[in-house]
């Protein structure tokens, strides 16, 4: 028997309405996907004006310098979808994706452990214990994921001083460093942003065509529906959060690749950036409606904006920073009124 996604779930690509001829099919084609066409259109008016006030930012260089700044914030974005589609939240991505750097270069420093290229994926599996920690105290013990994810930034922040002694490492493995360089580059496109997109296809993958997507979201748009169908909503909350966990991991890999140290204090915007780049896709807070593709287009619009701003001649580089807010707010705005559109449309369907 075919298994039914609830209301508010994204359908996969080979299932959605395609608009027929004649004005109204092609207002309710566009009703019934304003979640995807709000952002879309805000990253279009955003590219022309762009466009327009400055000569550099369509250059092939200003490109390859987007791709290169939001690629970590992709690799995080991607397991942070996870755990929104679920109706939770990881407020503990930015601290545990520094703790990681951090592990990664001490390993490879190797003052008491020395671990070389084999520090790593050690780190990577110390992320994956701290998401499992995370999601077996949310999904099975009961404490609430804004309180659990909250402890944990202050642990692996604490963890992360600790480890360092406080201070910089200024040794990262080359292999991190190739990685993270602009210089890295395969057909003109960075390294680290194929890699970014490679993850970005793989977590796409995996919320539409397996069985755990689905689960995933049926667990955000109704819990109690899903428990009732069958789904251990308990194992898909503890799953997502390990998932957002690795993310943030490789997030860290890539940050210190990027930068050529370690620095304990770094990555405390990694967190705002993350989520604000989710939600400006579409993908809703409360959980079950979003996805993937939603999460692209909010990378674009925060990669485009933060670039964009900082190419603009005539504004003070002290107000760039209020600016950037005001312009992600209207562009939440938009994208809440789309919301809405779309939930009319499909409840007159």
């Amino acid at each position: 028997m075919a298994q039914q996604v609830p209301r508010g779930v994204d359908s996969p690509p080979d299932v959605q309405a395609v608009p027929r001829a004649g004005g109204q099919s092609i207002l309710g084609w566009a009703s019934r996907n304003a979640r995807l066409l709000a952002p879309l259109l805000t990253l279009i008016c955003m590219v022309i004006f762009f466009s327009i006030a400055t000569d550099v930012f369509l250059t092939v260089q200003n490109l390859q310098n987007i791709v290169t700044q939001i690629a970590p914030i992709a690799v995080a974005a991607t397991g942070v979808t996870f755990v929104l589609l679920c109706a939770e939240i990881d407020l503990g991505i930015a601290s545990v994706a520094t703790f990681t750097g951090v592990l990664a270069a001490w390993f490879w420093v190797g003052d008491m452990v020395s671990l070389g290229n084999w520090g790593i994926p050690v780190s990577i599996l110390i992320a994956a214990l701290i998401g499992v920690l995370n999601g077996y105290l949310v999904a099975y013990v009961g404490i609430p994921s804004f309180m659990m994810t909250l402890a944990m930034l202050t642990i692996a922040r604490g963890l992360s001083v600790f480890v360092s002694g406080g201070k910089p490492i200024f040794e990262v493995p080359p292999l991190l460093r190739q990685l993270g360089s602009v210089s890295s580059q395969v057909f003109g496109i960075p390294v680290i942003g194929i890699f970014a997109v490679l993850v970005l296809i793989l977590g796409e993958f995996i919320l539409t065509y397996t069985k755990f997507g689905r689960y995933v979201y049926m667990t955000g748009a109704n819990r109690e529906a899903a428990e009732m169908s069958g789904v251990n909503t308990r194992q898909v909350v503890m799953m997502s959060l390990v998932i957002s966990s690795v993310t943030a991991g490789l997030t860290g890999l890539l940050f210190i690749g990027r930068l050529s140290s370690a620095n304990p204090s770094a990555g405390e915007d990694i967190l705002i950036s993350t989520i604000a780049a989710v939600v400006l896709g579409g993908t809703s807070l409360f959980g079950g409606e979003g996805g993937m593709r939603n999460t692209v287009l909010g990378l674009l619009i925060f990669g485009v904006l933060s670039n964009g701003l900082n190419l603009l001649p005539n504004i003070p580089i002290t107000f760039k920073q209020a600016l950037q807010g005001i312009v992600l707010l209207a562009a939440l705005l938009l994208n809440v009124f789309a919301l809405r559109i779309e939930r009319v449309q499909t409840r007159r369907e």
